[in-house]
């Protein structure tokens, strides 16, 4: 197991906040020198590796793991498929702690699902219904999200308070997620948008 592998390891699991020099370097046991040095030999294997889409971008002080830009169009073209309109179950636990707890930050999801959560995370960033609401204020600036107001008007609510009484919730949270509010009407739309798609299908036919 290499340093640059470490460095690897770690910048997927951080995901989309990224990581400092120095929060890396006490990670790895090494000096911020060594770390630079490591991360930047990942960099350029990256730039010169035609065959991986990943690169890594500086942020101010943060380090991130992200596509390259040549993978934008087909990135796009995925958030918009039809066939990946369809959330996980993943996802709707994501987007239930992230609508009950916002704001709240990745690391705080991942730690109430007990699993990383950045792939969810996009994908709900994408689907556009949570979106950045500020950041924490200390080491890392960690973003905080909250639901958008496409949320709102996916799942019919006037406001938050809509939401089942969260003291309930936090008493079941231990046997099982608040997922039905989401899951059935998210169940629902869905459906109604797949009879949609076959009727105008059917009609162009």
């Amino acid at each position: 197991m290499t340093t640059v592998s470490q460095v690897e390891a770690i910048l997927f699991v951080v995901g989309e906040e990224g990581i400092g020099l120095e929060e890396l370097s006490y990670l790895l046991g090494l000096s911020t020198a060594k770390t630079y040095e490591a991360l930047t030999a990942l960099k350029e294997r990256y730039e010169t590796d035609k065959q991986t889409a990943l690169n890594i971008l500086e942020v101010g002080n943060h380090f991130i793991l992200s596509t390259k830009k040549s993978f934008a169009p087909l990135l796009k073209k995925y958030a918009q498929s039809p066939i990946s309109n369809a959330l996980s179950q993943a996802a709707l636990e994501t987007l239930s702690i992230v609508a009950y707890k916002q704001p709240i930050s990745r690391v705080e999801v991942d730690e109430i699902r007990g699993v990383q959560s950045a792939g969810s995370m996009q994908k709900l960033v994408a689907r556009q219904l949570i979106e950045e609401k500020g950041r924490v204020d200390g080491p890392g600036r960690a973003i905080l999200y909250g639901t958008t107001a496409y949320f709102m008007d996916y799942f019919g609510l006037r406001s938050l308070e809509e939401l089942p009484d969260i003291q309930q919730m936090e008493e079941e949270i231990a046997e099982e997620l608040p997922l039905d509010l989401f899951f059935d009407r998210y169940k629902e739309l869905n459906e109604e948008e797949t009879t949609i798609n076959t009727s105008e299908s059917e009609e162009e036919n």
